[in-house]
């Protein structure tokens, strides 16, 4: 059985809201489940840890809870979100605008040498 679970965000259509709460539902949910929760937020998805961004979108139409909202229960929960090093400059992503939970940056090295690790499962969005 696995004991962490590694999502990576890379592809995830930021135009699709309705779209955008799921990888954190399931953060939560396995932080929840005691396991170790690691987010990557790659390409375009680093732009969700740029304070504000998040904020504005909501996945629902009812608009009750942001995208924001379910990453901060996510964090909470225990998950722990890393941005890409490298897409951080092409998406305006700084350690100066970034959210408070971001909880650092790692590049293809890192997150690889994650997902290689036994008893780890991985979810690509």
């Amino acid at each position: 059985m696995a004991d962490k679970i590694v999502i990576m965000l890379l592809t995830l259509d930021l135009d699709r809201y309705g779209t955008l709460g799921a990888p954190f539902f399931q953060a939560t949910a396995a932080a929840a489940m005691d396991l170790e929760v690691e987010v990557y937020f790659a390409g375009e998805s680093t732009r969700l840890l740029i304070t504000g961004f998040a904020e504005a979108i909501h996945p629902g139409t009812a608009r009750e809870k942001s995208v924001y909202s379910f990453m901060q229960d996510a964090h909470d929960a225990g998950a722990r979100f890393y941005a890409c090093t490298g897409a951080m400059q092409e998406n305006g992503l700084t350690l100066d605008n970034a959210i408070p939970e971001m909880d650092g940056m790692r590049g293809g090295g890192g997150f690889i040498a994650e997902v290689i690790e036994p008893n780890v499962v991985t979810l690509t969005y």
